[in-house]
């Protein structure tokens, strides 16, 4: 055996960040009445246009600054675009095949990516009506992650022409 010390290929080892994050005024809205089970969005006070979840600065579409007109949008939504997941990837927590959507919330103009579930992947279609699933309660926190799901309500499907704008 040597007494050379050899050189050190590669190491593993645990490590961690600890931080502190500050939501602001802006998102507070949006954070807090997620922990109400409500869904507040921001609406434009130049081009009314309202987003959610809410965006943090300016209007993407006309540059306004985004400060203070909180709008409660959904729970309802409808779907406008969705992909089926069929293929498995490592740390995947739900059994292919899954929906994933796009879902325009009522009130809102601009579309969320939430998973859809409790139906067939082959029975999703664009302008289906869903209804979000919420955790129970006590395990919500200040995270979209209150909703597990949306599902199918059983509304009438909407027609192209009345979401094609927010596509």
């Amino acid at each position: 055996m040597s007494n050379e010390a050899e050189d050190v290929l590669r190491i593993r080892t645990p490590i961690g960040v600890d931080y502190a994050w500050s939501a602001g005024r802006r998102s507070s809205a949006y954070l807090n009445g997620l922990l109400e089970g409500r869904l507040i969005g921001k609406r434009c006070p130049s081009c009314t246009r309202v987003y959610f979840p809410p965006r943090n600065g300016n209007c993407p579409m006309c540059g306004v600054l985004l400060v203070d007109d909180d709008v409660e949008v959904g729970p309802n939504g409808t779907v406008t675009t969705f992909c089926v997941v069929n293929v498995p990837f490592l740390g995947q927590k739900i059994t292919p095949p899954y929906v994933a959507a796009t879902i325009l919330l009522d009130g809102a103009d601009i579309g969320m990516q939430h998973l859809l579930q409790e139906v067939d992947a082959a029975d999703v279609r664009m302008g289906m009506r869903v209804e979000p699933v919420w955790a129970p309660r006590e395990d919500w926190g200040p995270t979209m992650e209150n909703i597990t799901h949306f599902r199918p309500s059983g509304e009438p499907d909407v027609d192209f022409t009345d979401y094609a704008g927010q596509l």
